[in-house]
């Protein structure tokens, strides 16, 4: 074989190299494994009858009345025996709501065995539409198929707010219309001075997920900030969508960075920035430093922020 054969068989293998490290690099990453075994939920008192349960995805809020239970979010479907053991420590009695902050997994993958002990599913109806049709993930591709009839909310509204009660204890929903997603909803639990935030606000101190193939938006997401912040006051207990419990200098942190990140990148924007050059640019370096788990996140999180500019 002559030096010319060799030069062109090493570029074709080179080529073949790279056409399959892009096809890698665009595949959506596989899920983490868990071992849902080794999960336990945590429960923390709140007062007034009102606790926060940790465990593996979104935090949940449950709130006892008289004559049943108002539970906010369900995690995932192989945790909810031991959510409700949970519970059931707390109270013997049924839990007659669960309400979803949004569609994604972590909150509402216990939907369907929750409504079979006879819970109703309350949701926005933005959430219902998702969870029936399926997903896609902006950033990586991934598609989450539709979830069974069995695992959809039962009872939903539109938008403004929606009132649900049992007991004594009511949980005022009321919807975020471009936050996380197109369809948050955050509960607030007037009595215990206690707001259930959802996705649209977490205390990880770490950059959060605005799931912009879905409806969601930077500007939303500040506004519910702003939200939360004019509703609740110095005793007020935010149980977030991630991380320990806040308090309000807390959401006002997260928020002073989401307006940072608004302003820089909508800039960009305007200027006719490509989404590959602001992301070039590293226009977050300085929160960037604080809130990135790692260079991924630095390149995620800049991509939801241009693309929410995208819905405009």
């Amino acid at each position: 074989m002559n030096r010319i054969a060799l030069v062109c068989l090493a570029a074709s293998a080179a080529l073949s190299a790279s056409a399959a490290i892009a096809q890698q690099a665009q595949a959506p990453s596989p899920a983490p494994f868990i071992d849902w075994e080794k999960i336990q939920i945590k429960t923390t008192d709140l007062g007034h009858n009102t606790y926060r349960l940790e465990g593996q995805g979104g935090n949940i809020t449950v709130a006892v009345g008289t004559d049943g239970i108002i539970m906010v979010d369900g995690q995932f479907a192989p945790l909810s025996a031991k959510i409700k053991a949970a519970v059931a420590a707390i109270s013997p009695l049924p839990i007659k709501y669960l309400i979803n902050t949004h569609f994604h997994g972590d909150h509402t993958g216990g939907n369907e065995n929750f409504a079979r002990d006879g819970a109703v599913v309350v949701a926005q109806d933005n959430i219902r539409i998702r969870l029936a049709a399926g997903t896609m993930n902006g950033i990586n591709g991934g598609k989450t198929p539709p979830v069974p009839a069995a695992g959809l909310p039962t009872e939903t509204y539109i938008g403004g707010s929606k009132t649900v009660q049992v007991g004594g204890r009511t949980a005022v929903l009321t919807h975020i219309p471009n936050g996380h997603t197109d369809g948050d909803s955050y509960v607030y639990f007037a009595d215990a001075n206690v707001i259930a935030t959802g996705d649209t606000s977490n205390n990880t101190k770490k950059y959060q997920t605005i799931d912009f193939a879905n409806g969601g938006d930077i500007r939303g997401m500040i506004q519910a900030n702003d939200a939360f912040l004019k509703l609740g006051n110095d005793e007020t207990q935010y149980v977030v969508g991630h991380g320990p419990l806040a308090h309000k200098a807390d959401v006002a942190e997260f928020r002073a960075m989401l307006v940072i990140a608004r302003d820089r990148v909508e800039k960009l924007f305007n200027e006719g920035k490509s989404e590959a050059e602001v992301v070039a640019m590293r226009p977050l370096a300085d929160l960037d430093a604080k809130w990135a788990v790692n260079d991924s996140a630095v390149i995620a999180f800049t991509r939801m922020v241009y693309n929410s500019f995208k819905r405009s």
